[in-house]
């Protein structure tokens, strides 16, 4: 495979972000109409209401970012039952991704959907969702939508949260198919007879329905939720590598097919709800390279036995140094250590293989 050039990498990330520049590789008469095709697709959700002391100089191209992603477990959508199980409309997965002033590193910090907090009170179409103490942590976007997950993160953080995107798990889907599939390694068999989800061991490729049980299955995984999510994470990971590649950049209709396929897929806030306005976020991250971008897991332990809330998750002590982390736009240090990333899609050795994933 040929190695991308810088400007192949500049591309790719604005592919990512359904920039002007998707519509741009298709030709002639047809750009209007890809252009409707991605445009038309992206869903405009509520803003965000900051709650007081959480606050910010005013935004720059150039200054840091803080976008909360959140991977919603509803099985509404066609083909997202896969697993047999009735999700509520909470969030699967939530990653705070952090980009750096002057928008050349990132990293993603992923809170697991067990992790029991005390959400604020929050608005939903103009009704006011109570506050809540010791819920899970998925539980705000089922109640609240994406803006009541994002008071939750600023409440329990203190972290100013710019945009917020929400993926589904149909455009999940079609995204991996969009480029092909996404290569993973599996270490053993996956056979899971009450979600019907079975996936051979060995280092392949995993399309549509099979890479959306893989990212959703859990009962393979010693330590359940949290072995997932790094799975997760690893995937997303392997997967910002293959839209990087060569293989994907040099064919238009893998580009289109993959911005068609995310715009159909996410909500956002309004002020970033069109491909003109993506385009321009898109345009201040062009120096990024998403390949090197880190993903480390919020700090949670179990709680006693024979507390009531055995079975969920707690933040240590250790979470606040970490938000501190994000709200000095510091980079991760000690804390990213054994970090998963598009060069090392398994973390350190230990975390591997505690969380089902090739060493």
């Amino acid at each position: 495979m040929a190695k991308a050039t810088r400007h192949q990498r500049r591309t790719a990330l604005r592919v990512i972000l359904v920039t002007e520049f998707v519509v741009a590789l298709v030709t002639g008469a047809t750009v209007a109409f890809a252009y409707n095709q991605v445009n038309g697709r992206i869903v405009a959700g509520p803003s965000i209401v900051h709650p007081p002391g959480v606050t910010r100089e005013p935004k720059l191209p150039t200054s840091e970012l803080n976008i909360l992603v959140m991977g919603t477990d509803t099985r509404s959508c066609d083909g997202c039952g896969i697993d047999g199980e009735a999700g509520g409309g909470g969030s699967d997965l939530t990653i705070l991704l952090h980009v750096a002033k002057g928008r050349k590193s990132a990293y993603g910090i992923s809170i697991p959907r067990d992790t029991l907090v005390d959400r604020p009170e929050c608005t939903k179409d103009d009704k006011t969702i109570p506050a809540a103490t010791d819920v899970m942590w998925n539980d705000a976007l089922a109640v609240g939508g994406p803006t009541c997950t994002v008071a939750q993160v600023e409440a329990l953080t203190g972290i100013y949260i710019d945009d917020y995107v929400v993926v589904d798990f149909a455009g999940f889907k079609d995204m991996v198919d969009a480029v092909d599939g996404v290569e993973v390694c599996i270490p053993s068999d996956i056979d899971d007879p009450e979600h019907n989800i079975h996936l051979d061991a060995g280092t392949r490729k995993l399309y549509g329905d099979a890479a959306l049980a893989y990212v959703r299955q859990r009962s393979s995984t010693p330590n359940s939720d949290l072995g997932r999510m790094k799975r997760q994470q690893a995937f997303i990971a392997s997967m910002l590598s293959r839209v990087m590649s060569a293989q994907t950049l040099t064919r238009p209709d893998k580009v289109v097919g993959f911005a068609r396929a995310l715009a159909g897929s996410i909500t956002t806030n309004p002020e970033i709800a069109s491909v003109g306005k993506l385009g321009k976020l898109g345009l201040s991250l062009r120096d990024a390279n998403l390949d090197k971008i880190r993903f480390v897991t919020a700090p949670t332990a179990d709680f006693p036995a024979d507390s009531p809330y055995w079975g969920r998750l707690q933040l240590t002590d250790a979470a606040p140094a970490l938000w501190a982390k994000v709200k000095h736009d510091q980079p991760l240090g000690t804390l990213g250590k054994g970090a998963i990333s598009g060069r090392n899609q398994s973390g350190s050795k230990d975390q591997a293989a505690a969380n089902g994933l090739c060493s």
